[in-house]
């Protein structure tokens, strides 16, 4: 008690050696240049006790959170003089617009009463990496703990800096809705941030390598990083939700999640470095009332736990499963129900529901003889949500009647799997009437062709031959056996060199139509070649192989994975060196999808390797 009342007295003897406000100062810290998109802090050191700060004009700059406070403190004692300064800080975080410069005006404070303010200054904005642009996008989220402001509608106690970080006060951690699922089961995969103590951002640097599911990302489309208080293992912590994806196993047996990599920057507490005087004064310095603290960031990285999940194969599947699993709704319908022979309509069956819709297959369509169908063309309308994947996959096909008449396009059945009962579930599509009435102009087309019996004129039995001779006297039957074996011959050779051009073109037409087929199916992966969209141009060449395959080779593509794939490919008799190629494009895609980055010539190359890779499937003759 004695020692606490000599320094109180102290104290109140010596303030008024304190900084004037006519000596106070505001200086800045921060970077002289940044990328476009990139977050940063404007740090405002004043060398006094500051009130009411008032934040700068910004042009070019966007303010992601703060402002943030610090306050320091220390005494000094020369030549038996002690003098005392104390120091304010003021922190904010930004990010850059575009590149170019950004302007930042004056900043200002109060200090005993009077106004102290910085000085102007601009920030040089360079080209952003094309290759962390997105990222860095996601990055910038405006919202506590990344900053001061809360979702929550009822006010928190602000969070004060911690002087150490250890792993029960900032830790990532992934969390998983199911850990035993069907094979094609959806599963909500969590990534999260516990803290305890104050962020500024975040960076995901590598997304996970999880071998055996499709992947979608629910995150894609986040604006603001969804932020709670949550209790774990008996604490309190601010949570935030850093990314969130659905997986839909492709393999049975026990899979492994893979932990996510992440690194943030923190808010600590430090302590200022006073040099001892060697008088009486040292006393104060190992006080810790004395002892002057600053704020300082931290980079922390961090790494979520692996989850292992037991996936569970569908029961025997009926003949006409189409690779859905979920709940889903089924119709059918054509935009019209009459009209001439040789025009066209368009039948479309539309799957709903929540469920891998992006697997699904077309359902097997018995179309009445005397239409012309093409191959159907697919329209997503997929919502990504908190909860999954839900919406609708439309299959379209154009048809042709060729003939006048009254069709029906039969109803069928499509099978899909609900894992809620672990059965199979039907829905029942009725059937369509079509009325085809005559043609608007004369066509000539194969099916024109009807009832050729009856447009043979009758041939008279009555007709009497009789022996002809030529002028030289050798009888005509002589000369047609004569001369027999070299038109045979020559019409042996002209029929094999026929057969020959036949094949050549069917070949031909093969192969011009399997390179129309790739390029068709590697559109939307083009689309992000060179857009540094990684991940969604390696998702759509996955996409464009596996759907490749399972069309080509009548596979469920719901079924297809790494390995099983070879013996699907040995049933379907296909060539052991066209089978190597395949698995070893999926094997040079499917790492590429996870390790994101890559230059764009090896995008060039993995894009190339596919084109080849699905051009050679379509353009295979299966026996």
């Amino acid at each position: 008690m004695k020692r606490l009342t000599i320094i109180l007295a102290f104290i109140a003897a010596m303030l008024p050696g304190a900084i004037s406000a006519q000596n106070a100062v505001m200086n800045v810290r921060t970077r002289n240049s940044v990328a476009a998109g990139q977050t940063f802090q404007i740090t405002f050191d004043v060398n006094a006790q500051a009130q009411n700060f008032k934040m700068p004009t910004m042009k070019g700059l966007t303010l992601v959170g703060g402002p943030s406070t610090g306050f320091s403190s220390s005494t000094s004692i020369i030549n038996g003089k002690m003098t005392q300064s104390v120091s304010n800080t003021f922190t904010i975080l930004v990010q850059a617009e575009k590149e170019g410069t950004a302007n930042i005006g004056a900043a200002s404070c109060t200090v005993d009463g009077k106004t102290v303010s910085s000085k102007p200054f601009s920030i040089k904005v360079e080209k952003a990496d094309p290759n962390r642009q997105q990222q860095q996008q996601q990055n910038a989220q405006n919202g506590w703990p990344f900053g001061n402001s809360r979702p929550s509608q009822q006010q928190q106690p602000a969070q004060q800096p911690a002087t150490t970080i250890d792993n029960n006060t900032l830790f990532a951690r992934a969390s998983i809705s199911k850990n035993s699922l069907y094979q094609g089961e959806e599963a909500i995969i969590i990534y999260k941030i516990y803290t305890q103590v104050p962020l500024t951002q975040f960076q995901i640097d590598k997304l996970p390598r999880n071998k055996g599911f499709w992947s979608e990302d629910l995150s894609e489309n986040m604006t603001q990083v969804k932020q709670y208080t949550e209790t774990y293992n008996g604490r309190q912590y601010q949570v935030a939700e850093i990314r969130r994806g659905a997986l839909y196993p492709q393999e049975c047996g026990t899979l492994n999640i893979a932990p996510l990599k992440t690194d943030v920057v923190a808010i600590i507490q430090t302590q200022m470095q006073r040099q001892r005087t060697g008088t009486i004064f040292d006393f104060f310095i190992d006080d810790p009332f004395f002892t002057p603290t600053r704020n300082q960031a931290v980079v922390k990285s961090l790494t979520s736990n692996s989850i292992n999940v037991n996936v569970k194969p569908l029961p025997e599947a009926p003949a006409n499963f189409a690779g859905g699993v979920g709940r889903f709704d089924v119709k059918a319908k054509t935009d019209i129900s009459e009209l001439r022979a040789n025009e066209a309509f368009t039948y479309s069956v539309t799957v709903s529901g929540h469920g891998n819709l992006s697997l699904l297959e077309p359902p097997s369509i018995d179309f009445p003889k005397g239409m012309e169908v093409y191959e159907p063309r697919v329209i997503d309308n997929i919502n990504k949500g908190d909860n999954g994947i839900s919406g609708s996959r439309t299959f379209e096909w154009i048809v042709t009647p060729q003939i006048q008449g009254d069709y029906e396009i039969p109803d069928f059945e499509y099978v899909y799997f609900d894992p809620s009962t672990g059965q199979y579930t039907t829905k029942k599509c009725n059937k369509i009437s079509i009325k085809v009435g005559k043609p608007l102009h004369n066509a000539t087309s194969k099916s024109d062709i009807k009832m050729l019996n009856s447009d043979i004129h009758h041939i008279s039995n009555d007709t009497t031959l009789h022996p002809m001779q030529s002028e030289s006297g050798f009888p005509l039957a002589f000369c047609i056996l004569l001369l027999l074996p070299i038109a045979s011959a020559i019409v042996v050779i002209t029929v094999a060199r026929h057969r020959q051009d036949i094949a050549a073109d069917e070949a031909s037409m093969r192969l011009q139509r399997a390179t129309k087929l790739a390029r068709k199916r590697l559109r939307n992966a083009e689309k992000h070649l060179n857009d540094g969209n990684d991940e969604k141009f390696y998702e759509e060449i996955y996409k464009a192989l596996w759907g490749g395959i399972a069309d080509k080779f009548n596979i469920q593509q719901s079924l297809l994975s790494s390995d099983t794939i070879r013996q699907h490919l040995n049933d379907k008799q296909v060539n052991e060196a066209l089978q190597l190629q395949i698995l070893h494009t999926l094997s040079d895609v499917d790492f590429a999808r996870f390790a994101p980055g890559d230059s764009s010539t090896k995008k060039q190359n993995i894009y190339n390797e596919a084109m080849n890779t699905i051009t050679e499937i379509a353009a295979i003759k299966v026996k």
